[in-house]
């Protein structure tokens, strides 16, 4: 087989949930354990960060792997879903991983496919950590899928669990509360490992404390001013998150305060992070974003209102390409989407996209004035043609509407 061959083959023997939505979840580590188990638990040979919550964790992932790649340590990098390319989930320096080392990994691991019928975050779960000691990295960043006690990334033991926030999300999978949600977020904190908290509501603390390892606290943590390269109003949280991530890092890692400065600064450089408050156009102005739920897309609001009446920036016409998934709190999005903005509603390349009329109806009830297009492109050649230089176009709403544009 070929790489695309590889992954066709992925996709059709392992459900993906980016593609099919809750058919591909599946509960438990016991599928993980068997296959770690068949190629000798690779991910002890290293050390490990270990990353979830809500909202955040790419940011806060390819921003500490980006410091410890300055720091000098080898640094294995994983994370999803990807947006061009799945090698994106894969990196070790910022290097995506080979298209071969695909190839031979998944003829190797078909036996075990065909018997252990894993889905596909929990065979390119044991991917990764095998590639990373075949390269011989000296510490990994890793980012949870979905939740945290029962994903397949929590078999390690890592140096530092980092849980960013929590918000409605996934709420078939993890619970409707923010108690049930936090309960299995917090599931990745492991006895006598430090844990980070970004933000934490008093309601919640208790949740997180009852794990009986100590917690530090980012948001009551006070840095001097760095320059962070990513940008938007939910960076402001995720780099006190980040910050406190090093400070315990440091116990264990060499962390000169150097590296902090140059790592925040070149995250994108670094990692090839993409798809966070992205500048893709200037003239009119167009910004990406990969937020897709109620606690993300409150900042993109905030964001956008504030660029639209408060900014040094005069726009004229604020246009907004927006697409959704149907197994997202819809509703509490559209809730918080500028209503002073012209549309353009469309269906993402997934089967789980929600069909773009249905999601202009929708948006209607919301005071949300569009048009819907047939495809990711159609909506944003429309929206480019329309805009004078002195617009702003933003485009998001899914991972799947920022990965067409891309």
């Amino acid at each position: 087989m070929n790489y695309q061959e590889t992954l066709d083959y992925l996709f059709v023997k392992t459900p993906m949930f980016s593609q099919v939505g809750a058919a591909a979840y599946k509960e438990g580590l016991d599928t993980t354990i068997a296959l770690a188990k068949a190629y000798e638990e690779p991910y002890k040979a290293y050390k490990t960060i270990h990353v979830a919550g809500t909202n955040g964790k790419g940011s806060t992932t390819h921003s500490i792997a980006s410091v410890l790649q300055e720091s000098g340590y080898k640094t294995g990098l994983y994370t999803s879903p990807h947006l061009k390319d799945f090698s994106e989930r894969i990196r070790v320096n910022g290097r995506p991983i080979e298209e071969q080392y695909v190839v031979d990994f998944v003829e190797g691991a078909k036996e075990l496919i065909e018997s252990l019928k894993p889905s596909f975050f929990e065979i390119t779960t044991i991917m990764a950590f095998k590639y990373f000691k075949d390269m011989g990295v000296d510490v990994a960043v890793i980012e949870t899928g979905l939740g945290g006690r029962l994903d397949s990334t929590n078999i390690i033991t890592p140096l530092v669990s980092i849980i960013t926030n929590v918000s409605f999300d996934h709420i078939k999978q993890l619970g409707n509360t923010l108690e049930a949600i936090a309960g299995e977020k917090a599931g990745i904190i492991k006895p006598n490992v430090p844990a980070v908290i970004g933000e934490a509501p008093e309601t919640l603390r208790p949740i997180y404390l009852g794990k009986g390892s100590p917690i530090v606290w980012a948001e009551e943590m006070e840095f001097p001013d760095v320059e962070f390269e990513l940008k938007g109003l939910c960076q402001e949280k995720n780099l006190k998150t980040i910050l406190a991530s090093l400070e315990v890092l440091k116990l264990d890692l060499d962390i000169p305060d150097e590296a902090v400065r140059d790592g925040l600064a070149k995250v994108v450089e670094n990692t090839g992070l993409m798809g966070r408050w992205q500048t893709i156009g200037n003239k009119p102005l167009i910004i990406a974003d990969t937020a897709h739920n109620e606690g993300g897309i409150r900042y993109i609001s905030e964001q956008l209102q504030q660029m639209m009446n408060g900014s040094s920036t005069k726009f004229t016409n604020l246009r907004i390409i927006f697409g959704m998934v149907k197994d997202k709190d819809i509703s509490a999005v559209l809730a918080l989407m500028p209503k002073d903005a012209t549309y353009y509603f469309c269906n993402a390349a997934t089967q789980r996209s929600m069909p773009a009329q249905e999601l202009k109806d929708m948006a209607s009830g919301y005071g949300l004035k569009g048009n819907y297009y047939p495809s990711v492109y159609e909506a944003y050649k429309t929206a480019k043609a329309e805009s004078s230089e002195t617009d702003l176009i933003y485009i998001g709403g899914s991972n799947f509407v920022v990965a067409d544009v891309l």
